[in-house]
């Protein structure tokens, strides 16, 4: 048996996604030959070299002028200048090429399309140098990478207007799989002609099926946005080696098919499993080796003789956490992946900067109560750690193959408890890391704490202060309060740890009051030093979550479902309030984006709200000015 698991696009480009870095070490570890290959990686290094962009212009040309939008003809217009230094950029980007950072970053080298127009509000009114409030006279590396990241941008806009309207870096094709009741639209999609991106992503996947031979291809979606890719590679697997048998999972595939009806689907799949992966697929292997009948799979999803949708669950248990082994990279192109500075925030910019191991602390949510979240699903539910002494077994072991000290770890909320032990283990053994993380704004977290985990290489933490509101914290079951949040994260701050703050708005029964007094709180804790990063979502009405199990004990109504045979996830709800929520969020997102660059944080934060809607009435936030740093002083 000859495995190969594959990183569909698209997931990110700084680093692998590591569903395939777990399975893959796993499975080797259970004397499994498994291989692994990014292929959204490798598609854009494709499509950004001279002769992709060679096709993408054929592509541009076929349109009409008059329906051209700016970017491509700014590709156009400059399309030799393109073919000229996009090689250069890549390998700048991969850290192969340092030195070219000085002619990117004096704006001379790079044809410069729309994108640009988002440094023009730096200049100031002498003319002055825009990026010079970033980076002064000197980080030119970083500099460079952000100017690149602009040409990149500039780019995608190009291959979406000229090539493939669903096209984006890591929401390709989205709205085809996200929440879709019917399987229709994916299936029109996977029918319809393939577009310049479909191409290249055929000749690819017969490349690492030719040099791979797997009997069984594992296709990791842990994205909407990575489903259409994921099924046009199945297709092309499908043509070229019909024998090949092809497994669909992760996280898309947890939240959103876990009701499945829809047949057409295995037509491109031949097995779809849920949840933690290391049992299904061991129990799916010993069924292609002919020891394990069909009645006896794990958490999977078949097709039988008569078109209908099956799904096994043979009762076995989970492969413990502390027995998945350790994650392998091996395969992977580690030097190829690109550092891109999308943000200059210090804190937001390490989702997209720099080659993260990514590793997980624990299985599960050890609080696993908040009211917006999936807590009903095995991914949160099913609480499980390892020992410090096996983590940091874990972390040498990477190091050594990867060369790399940096780790993200990707949990859903990193216990304090098991932060401290691995912490005084990697101080023990004396092993030298960075490392960032999501997290509680729990009390557990106290300076003290804060101290220890800096000096164990912990660079920044992210955890949710979601709506700002104690009235709405107490109703989401998030256990914390603002006061609170503000006293851990100051701890944070003060030992030199960065803090970035989940921000959400929408929640059920938040009226614009509550809006404009969470606003207030952010504006404090920028002012205060709390937080240096934060975002804003909007709430989203899942299924899984109490809020969709029990919307009542939440003042709301659940709108009707439609007929569901594919995906199933948000749901939309019926609020008394009558919020016009949309309005309020491009309020909050310009608001927190100047908040990150240091900016109107002395502002009332009314003028937000009056620079979307002119018109709008709203009143002075309730929350006194300095409850922030009342807090922090009686803390």
């Amino acid at each position: 048996m000859r495995v190969l698991a594959i990183i569909p696009p698209m997931t990110q480009l700084n680093t692998p996604y590591p569903s395939t870095a777990y399975l893959t070490g796993f499975l080797r570890g259970r004397g499994v030959e498994t291989q692994q290959v990014d292929l959204a990686l490798a598609l854009v290094c494709q499509l950004f070299t001279a002769a992709g962009l060679r096709d993408i212009q054929r592509e541009a040309l076929t349109q009409p002028e008059a329906e051209r939008s700016a970017s491509v003809h700014a590709f156009l217009d400059q399309f030799d200048a393109h073919c000229g230094v996009i090689e250069p950029v890549i390998r700048f980007l991969q850290g192969q090429d340092a030195t070219l950072a000085h002619r990117i970053a004096h704006r001379g080298l790079l044809p410069e399309g729309p994108r640009f127009a988002s440094l023009d509000v730096y200049v100031d009114d002498e003319g002055g140098d825009p990026l010079g409030w970033a980076f002064g006279a000197l980080g030119v590396q970083d500099r460079a990478r952000h100017i690149a990241a602009l040409y990149l941008n500039d780019l995608a806009d190009v291959l979406r207007d000229a090539v493939d309207a669903r096209f984006e870096f890591v929401r390709y094709a989205e709205s085809l799989a996200g929440s879709q009741p019917s399987f229709e639209p994916l299936a029109n999609a996977l029918a319809a002609p393939n577009t310049l991106i479909d191409d290249y992503l055929h000749a690819l996947t017969c490349a690492a099926i030719a040099e791979h031979n797997p009997s069984l291809v594992l296709l990791s979606t842990p994205f909407p946005g990575s489903v259409y890719a994921a099924l046009r590679i199945a297709q092309t697997i499908k043509q070229i080696a019909p024998n090949t048998r092809i497994c669909l999972g992760g996280g898309y595939v947890n939240t959103e098919l876990r009701e499945l009806k829809e047949p057409r689907l295995f037509d491109y799949v031949d097995f779809i499993t849920l949840d933690a992966g290391e049992r299904p697929l061991l129990s799916l292997i010993e069924h292609l080796n002919g020891k394990r009948s069909a009645q006896r799979l794990v958490r999977t999803f078949t097709r039988n003789a008569q078109n209908e949708v099956v799904y096994t669950n043979w009762q076995e248990p989970d492969i413990p956490f502390e027995e998945v082994g350790t994650p392998t990279w091996d395969g992977l192109p580690l030097g190829k992946y690109l550092s891109l500075l999308d943000m200059l925030n210090p804190m937001n910019r390490l989702w997209s900067d720099g080659r993260w191991n990514k590793l997980t602390i624990a299985h599960g949510c050890y609080w696993k109560k908040c009211s917006f979240c999936d807590v009903s699903l095995d991914y949160i539910s099913r609480y499980e750690t390892a020992s410090a002494t096996v983590l940091v077994d874990r972390i040498e072991a990477i190091v050594a193959e990867t060369g790399q000290t940096g780790f993200h770890f990707v949990d859903e909320a990193a216990p304090p408890k098991a932060l401290k032990a691995l912490a005084e283990e990697l101080l023990r053994r004396n092993v030298h890391i960075s490392w960032w993380g999501n997290i509680r704004f729990e009390k557990t977290f106290t300076p003290e704490l804060a101290d220890l985990l800096a000096q164990s290489g912990c660079i920044a933490v992210s955890g949710g202060l979601e709506v700002a509101s104690d009235r709405l914290l107490k109703l989401m079951k998030k256990g914390v309060s603002v006061d609170q949040v503000a006293r851990v994260t100051r701890g944070f701050t003060d030992a030199g740890i960065l803090v970035h703050a989940y921000l959400m708005y929408g929640f059920p029964t938040q009226t614009v009051e509550d809006t404009v007094d969470a606003l207030e709180y952010v504006r404090q804790l920028f002012e205060n030093g709390c937080i240096q990063s934060g975002f804003f979502h909007r709430f989203a009405c899942t299924v899984h979550s109490p809020v969709g199990r029990d919307p009542s004990a939440y003042g709301v109504k659940l709108q009707d479902l439609p007929t569901i045979t594919f995906a199933k996830n948000d749901v939309g709800f019926y609020d008394p309030t009558g919020t016009d929520h949309d309005l309020l969020g491009e309020a909050l997102r310009k608001a927190i984006y100047n908040f990150m660059h240091g900016i109107g944080t002395e502002a009332d934060v009314r003028s937000w709200f009056q620079g979307v809607d002119p018109d709008g009435r709203y009143s002075k936030p309730r929350i006194k000015r300095d409850a922030i740093a009342k807090a922090l002083a009686t803390g």
